[in-house]
This record gives C-alpha cells, structure tokens and sequence, in this order.
C-alpha cells in the first residue's frame, strides 16, 4: 500500500492539481497547519483524508508518516504535481526491492529561460551531491523511514537532515518529473531565490542550526 503524505499552509493555488495528479495512490493524506484560505476544503473536496498538526513542515510531515496506513510513504510538498506515470514508476521501483529511496525529476511550471537553468543546478545538486530536496518527492518504505528515525520538527532543511540520514548510496532517481511551482521565484526574483536558497544550504551545512536558518530564509 502507498501512501501520499502532503504537508499544507495557505496552498489553495497549488494543492488542486497536487492532488489530482496522485488521485490513484492508495491512500492520500493533507496535513494542514492552519491554513487559512481554502486549502482544506479542496482537500476534502479532492478526498484526501485531513490531519491537523501544529505549522512547521517536519512536525507536520512526521504526524502524516504517523497517520499514514501504507507500507511505502510518498511525501510531496503542496506546489508540486507529479507527471503521469508517476505510480507505475513508484510501483516498479518498490517491486524492485533495492532497499532504495527513489525522487522524481525536478521541473518548474515556467517557460522562462531562468527556469531551466534553475533546473540545470538541481539536477546537477540531486546528481553529483545527491541531494534531492523536498519539492521532488521522496519515495521511502515505511521500515526504512522508522530505522532512520522519520522527519525531525526542524523549521528549515527538515528534507536536507532526512537526505543526509538515508545516505547517498540508498537514493535512486526516478524518470519522472515533479513539476513545481515557480511563483516564489517569480515573486522573490530568480537570482534572489535561488541565491538565498543556496546560502541557506551552505550555512546549514557549516553548523549553523535551522532555527536561526529559518530567519534567514523569511
């Protein structure tokens, strides 16, 4: 049994076509932090099944795991939309029963030159440095995300810390793309965004806790 687990804030632009393009997973799950727009009456309205849970995307991912009935868990943020195809990727890759944690290709919902080449770096980020980030899905077995001890409540690189625990050898790409959302780019500037997201990386892994991280970030 698969499970999709979606953390939500205020997502009601993006959280339609989110789950729409996973209506075949087994189990479907929003875990909403407050939203205060229409976010969870799409959800319900989608058939997600609705978990409340105090904001901050780790706590609110874990309590989805918590929730979640499957054997194999898929977390996907609220901006993303998987392509078709997505389940008979996932399929085939827990048939395969490598002990691996699959991610899907990372894509922007822009035609603008500036969106391929933020999606260049992310390959090249997910490729060489294997560190996929949240917004490309994380497939991962139920037992494997136990033994690894799940997501921490971190406000910040709570996808980083769970990628580093997995470890590299265990993560496998998979041919699908995970369309995002560019409007943070297109609201915060390309270069800005994804300078700031970078900066962010590299402070975190320089020490600095994701607490005072999450200042930066906002």
């Amino acid at each position: 049994m698969l499970s999709v687990i979606v953390p939500s804030l205020n997502a009601s632009a993006t959280i339609g076509a989110c789950l729409a393009a996973v209506g075949n997973a087994d189990e479907i799950l929003v875990v909403d932090g407050g939203s205060s727009d229409d976010t969870v009456g799409m959800a319900e309205r989608s058939g997600a099944a609705i978990i409340w849970s105090p904001r901050g995307r780790g706590i609110q991912l874990h309590a989805g795991a918590l929730a979640a009935r499957g054997d194999w868990l898929l977390f996907l943020h609220a901006d993303t939309m998987l392509a078709a195809g997505w389940r008979e990727a996932a399929d085939l890759h827990i048939a395969a029963r490598s002990g691996r944690v699959g991610f899907f290709r990372f894509r922007l919902d822009s035609a603008d030159w500036r969106a391929s080449l933020v999606e260049t770096g992310v390959a090249l980020r997910a490729g060489l440095l294997k560190l996929p980030y949240g917004d490309q899905g994380l497939l991962i077995a139920r037992s494997l995300y136990e033994e690894i001890g799940g997501f921490r409540p971190l406000p910040l690189m709570e996808d980083v810390d769970l990628v580093r625990r997995i470890g590299r050898h265990r993560l496998t790409l998979l041919p699908v793309d995970a369309v995002t959302s560019a409007a943070r780019w297109q609201r915060d500037g390309w270069l800005r965004r994804s300078a700031r997201n970078l900066y962010c990386l590299l402070l975190y892994r320089a020490g600095i806790s994701p607490d005072r991280l999450s200042e930066h970030y906002d």
